[in-house]
């Protein structure tokens, strides 16, 4: 099972990797967008879940990981 943040980094991994294997397999890399699409779906869907509680828990392990993986320097 994978985090927001991982999700979401996982996510512009394969839509780079796409970018690049699309020009030999337009097939595999489609395939790839479609799965890119599937993790930034789940990273929006806990980003969303935790929206309340960041602005609560500043301190959580969650909340640095979305922080490091969306690039947001720390406050």
């Amino acid at each position: 099972m994978a985090t927001g943040p991982e999700h979401y980094c996982e996510a512009e991994r394969l839509i780079t990797e796409a970018n690049h294997v699309a020009h030999r397999d337009a097939q595999r890399g489609d395939g790839m967008l479609a799965a890119a699409h599937v993790h930034a779906t789940l990273a929006l869907a806990a980003a969303t879940a935790l929206n309340s509680h960041m602005a609560v828990h500043h301190d959580d392990p969650e909340i640095a990981a979305w922080r490091e993986a969306a690039g947001v320097a720390d406050v």
